[in-house]
């Protein structure tokens, strides 16, 4: 039997919960298929399997709190060539006799070592998601990334292309409108709502169905508590102030068209935001700073964070020497570290080291807001809707 054990997570963090299992008891797993998806306070770590076999034994549920280093769950290492056997050898203990020579044998051997054979090295959560809502098996998708990896983009091309099949033998006035419709599973594809629906299955609704309770994740816990205590340890002091942004959106409108098509990067108005911020913490030093005790620590540099809200929870990653980017570049990484925080894919590094933090509840149509600085750092921006209104 070979231990599956929570692995180091991080400096400083010591627990996670148990997001999802992404195997069954009695699943066959390849070597370093992901078995179980760990959720931190930070980030999410799926852990693999370090060896072919039969995972055997989960020993904590979805939503269990697990500290480094524990237990959660058996694989045989042993079973994984016979996996089959059991199957076959119950199989034919409740038909008649006749039945037994034509359904045991051929398939019990077989299947296994080709689970096994065909099982991609690793997928991941979006490439599991995708392959459970388009019915389409990853083992059969040629992968682009290295070592013949399946990605959320290989994914997504098989299930155009099945579409697009289903569409070609369909009456003779369908094709023109396929070629416009092709790209519509796309959206619901990629689509990271499911990803919270792990917690709520531990947690039934009270008896009188007026109520549910849902146990709180590591990583939601952990939000409470530290901006509690920024609360609780820093002096807040919140101004307003209108902004014209008339030219930026003129220079908005007239570069994202070619910013798209000659790099694939949607222009938003959040690169407009970082770049201005990073360029005001350099003319004003004390707002990037920090206080150590009875010592102000002056930074030369901004780590620029960026709260993003994703469903399982706020999450502020930050872009490294944020001033020394174009705006270009500030768009470029903003996309990307977005995209990874709401995939679940941000990495500790991410996280730690920011100096100063920009929030945008604009495109949750909010005029303004209040929010809380994150612990260490000094100061926090926060922009709301843009609209257009009377100005003297």
């Amino acid at each position: 039997m070979i231990s599956i054990k929570v692995p180091p997570l991080g400096e400083s963090i010591v627990e996670a919960t148990i997001a999802r299992w992404l195997k069954k008891e009695g699943d066959v797993v390849a070597q370093n298929e992901s078995l179980v998806e760990l959720e931190t306070d930070k980030i999410t770590v799926e852990v693999p399997a370090f060896k072919a076999g039969v995972l055997t034994r989960q020993a904590k549920r979805e939503g269990d709190v697990v500290q480094v280093g524990e237990e959660i769950g058996e694989i045989d290492e042993s079973a994984s060539s016979g996996a089959g056997a059991p199957v076959a050898a119950s199989a034919p203990a409740s038909p008649p006799p006749a039945q037994a020579p034509t359904a045991a044998p051929p398939p019990s051997p077989a299947m296994p070592a080709a689970a096994v054979a065909t099982a991609p090295p690793k997928t991941s959560p979006a490439v599991r998601r995708i392959a459970a809502e388009q019915g389409i098996d990853p083992a059969q998708v040629p992968g682009s990334a290295p070592g013949g990896r399946v990605t959320k983009g290989d994914m997504l091309a098989a299930a155009s292309a099945a579409d697009a099949a289903t569409r070609a033998s369909a009456p003779a006035t369908a094709p023109a409108r396929s070629a416009t419709t092709t790209p519509a599973p796309r959206p619901p594809a990629a689509a990271p709502v499911a990803v919270p629906a792990a917690p709520p299955a531990s947690a039934p609704p009270s008896q009188n169905g007026r109520e549910t309770r849902e146990r709180m994740t590591t990583r939601r816990r952990r939000i409470a508590e530290h901006l509690l205590e920024s609360q609780h340890a820093t002096a807040h002091l919140t101004t307003f102030n209108e902004v014209d942004m008339s030219a930026v959106s003129a220079v908005r409108d007239r570069l994202r068209e070619r910013i798209e098509k000659e790099h694939g990067v949607k222009l938003t108005y959040m690169p407009f935001f970082a770049k201005a911020a990073a360029l005001a913490l350099r003319a004003f030093p004390a707002v990037n700073a920090q206080i150590e005790g009875d010592t102000v620590v002056y930074k030369h540099y901004v780590n620029l964070g960026i709260a993003a809200a994703t469903p399982r929870g706020l999450v502020v990653p930050n872009v490294k020497d944020a001033e020394r980017l174009s705006l270009l570049e500030l768009a470029q990484a903003l996309n990307d570290l977005t995209a990874t925080a709401r995939e679940g894919k941000t990495q500790p590094a991410q996280m730690s080291g920011g100096t100063f933090t920009i929030t945008n509840v604009g495109v949750f149509g909010v005029d303004s807001g209040t929010p809380i600085i994150n612990p260490g750092e000094s100061a926090i921006l926060c922009f709301g809707a843009i609209k257009p209104q009377p100005w003297v």
